[in-house]
C-alpha cells in the first residue's frame, strides 16, 4: 500500500511540474503582449465590420512595398487563390490589402513592369509568394526592392552568388544546429521543439527592437539572455521531472512535439501571424557580381565568430570538457565525478542562447514569423545527422552542406525544389556513411 502511494505521489509530482511549466511560459508571454505598446498586440484580428445583430471579421491579404525604407505607389499585385482572382496597386505609402473570401492559401505575384526605373526586387528570383489565412485573419506579404539587378549573368557570376548565398544560410543553420548537437549528445533527445526557440529568437528581437526601439545591440544582447533563460526553464520544469522519472527517449520525443504545437501556436496568438520586419535598413554592398547589404555580411561575421567561440569554450574550458565527457559517456563521466546534471543544465542554456541568436540573425536577413523556427527545423535535423549526430563541430559542418547544396541547386532546379534536394543529398550520404561526416561508427547517446 505504502509503495503504490509513493508512486501516486511521484506521478502526480511529474505531472504538477509539466503543468508548472506550461504556466509559467503562458505567464511569461501573457506579460509580454501585456507590456507592449499597442502595435505589438496581435496582429490577427483582422478587419470587423460591425452590424446590428454581429460582428463579422473579414479576411485580409496585404502588405507593404519600401525601396529603401520607403513605400513605393503605383506597384501592382496579382493575388489568386479559390474563386478569387483580383489586382492590388500601392498606395502613396506602399500599402496596399484586398479582402478575401473565404479561408486559404493565396498566391501574390509582383508585376515587375510595375517597378520604378533602376529598381528591382532584391531577391529577383522570388517573384510571388504565398499568403496564408487559414489559421490567422490577415497575411502580410513583403517585397523588399533595391537597384535594378535585371542583368543577363554568366554562368559564373551566378556560381559565384549562389555559393555566397550557400555560405550565408549554412553559417545561420550552424549557429542553430549546434544546440540540437549538444542537447542530443549529452541527453540522447532529438528535440523538435528546437525551432519554436529559433522563432522566439527572431519575434523577441523584432520585440525589442522594433516595438520597443531599443538600440539593435542592446535588442540582441536581451534576446540571447531570454532564449537561455527560456532553455533554463525548459530543462528545469520539463526534462529534468522526466529524465527522473527515467522516461525513455522515444516519449520524451513525443512530448517535444507537444512543446513545439504549444509554444508555436503561443507565439501566434501574441505575436500575430503577420511578417515581422526586423530590420529598416538595407544598405546595398556591391562585391564583384554579389549584390549583398550590410545587414548580411554582419551577421555572417557574428555567426563565424560566434562559432569559433563554442568551438573554444569546448575545447579550451573545463566546462566545455566536461560537456565532450558527458556527451561521450555521461556513465563513465558521473563516476569520474563529473555533475552530470549540472553539465546538462548548463548545455540546455547555452543552447537555448546561440539558438535565440541565430534566431534573430536569420529574422535581420529574410524576416520574422511564428513559423520561422519550423520552416528550417528540417534542415536543421539534416545538418546535424549528415555532420554526425551529437558533435558540435560535424553539426557545423554539416549546416555549411546542407547550406551550400540549398542554394546551387536552384540553378538547376526550381527553388520551390531546393530544400528538398538537401534532404536527397543527406539520403545519399547516410546511404554511404551512416554515421555521418564526422560521426563515430558506435551509437551515441
Amino acid at each position: 500500500m505504502t509503495e503504490r502511494f509513493s508512486l501516486y505521489q511521484l506521478k502526480m509530482l511529474g505531472l504538477k511540474r509539466i503543468g508548472l511549466f506550461f504556466a509559467v511560459l503562458i505567464v511569461f508571454l501573457t506579460a509580454l503582449a501585456g507590456s507592449a505598446p499597442a502595435q505589438a498586440q496581435s496582429l490577427s484580428t483582422g478587419v470587423s465590420i460591425h452590424t446590428e445583430d454581429k460582428t463579422v471579421s473579414q479576411l485580409i491579404v496585404g502588405g507593404t512595398v519600401k525601396n529603401d525604407g520607403k513605400g513605393v505607389a503605383g506597384i501592382k499585385l496579382h493575388v489568386t487563390g479559390p474563386n478569387f482572382d483580383e489586382i492590388a496597386v500601392t498606395d502613396e505609402n506602399g500599402k496596399w490589402q484586398l479582402v478575401v473570401p473565404t479561408k486559404a492559401k493565396y498566391k501574390v505575384a509582383i508585376d515587375l513592369t510595375s517597378l520604378p526605373k533602376g529598381v528591382d526586387l532584391r531577391d529577383p528570383n522570388v517573384t510571388e509568394r504565398e499568403a496564408d489565412v487559414t489559421v490567422t485573419d490577415t497575411a502580410a506579404v513583403l517585397f523588399p526592392l533595391g537597384k535594378s539587378t535585371r542583368v543577363i549573368q554568366s554562368f559564373g557570376d551566378q556560381l559565384t552568388i549562389r555559393l555566397f548565398a550557400g555560405l550565408n544560410l549554412g553559417l545561420l543553420l550552424a549557429v542553430a544546429a549546434i544546440g540540437i548537437s549538444l542537447i542530443f549528445g549529452t541527453t540522447g533527445l532529438n528535440n523538435f521543439a528546437h525551432g519554436e526557440l529559433v522563432s522566439f529568437g527572431a519575434l523577441f528581437g523584432w520585440l525589442t527592437a522594433v516595438v520597443f526601439n531599443l538600440p539593435l545591440i542592446l535588442a540582441g544582447v536581451i534576446t540571447i539572455l531570454a532564449s537561455a533563460a527560456f532553455g533554463y526553464f525548459q530543462d528545469a520544469l520539463l526534462w529534468k521531472p522526466l529524465r527522473n522519472r527515467r522516461v525513455g527517449l522515444n516519449q520524451m520525443m513525443i512530448v517535444s512535439i507537444g512543446l513545439a504545437i504549444v509554444v508555436r501556436y503561443l507565439l501566434l496568438i501574441f505575436f500575430g501571424g503577420e511578417t515581422k520586419v526586423l530590420s529598416g535598413s538595407f544598405e546595398s554592398v556591391k562585391i564583384g557580381p554579389i549584390d549583398t547589404t550590410v545587414t548580411s555580411i554582419a551577421a555572417m561575421g557574428l555567426a563565424v565568430v560566434t562559432l569559433a567561440s563554442v568551438a573554444l569554450f569546448l575545447t579550451r574550458t573545463r566546462i566545455g570538457k566536461a560537456t565532450r565527457a558527458v556527451s561521450d559517456n555521461s556513465a563513465l563521466a558521473a563516476a569520474s565525478g563529473i555533475d552530470v546534471e549540472r553539465i546538462i543544465r548548463i548545455v540546455w542554456v547555452v543552447a537555448g542562447g546561440l539558438t535565440g541568436l541565430s534566431g534573430l540573425l536569420y529574422g535581420l536577413q529574410f524576416q520574422a514569423s511564428w513559423l520561422t523556427g519550423s520552416q528550417i527545423l528540417l534542415l536543421l535535423f539534416a545538418a546535424v545527422t549528415l555532420g554526425g549526430l551529437g558533435t558540435a563541430l560535424g553539426a557545423t559542418v554539416g549546416a555549411l552542406i546542407i547550406g551550400f547544396v540549398v542554394e546551387l541547386s536552384s540553378l538547376v532546379l526550381p527553388v520551390d525544389l531546393k530544400y528538398a534536394a538537401a534532404l536527397v543529398i543527406l539520403i545519399l550520404v547516410l546511404l554511404v556513411r551512416p554515421q555521418g561526416v564526422l560521426g563515430k561508427k558506435q551509437r551515441i547517446g
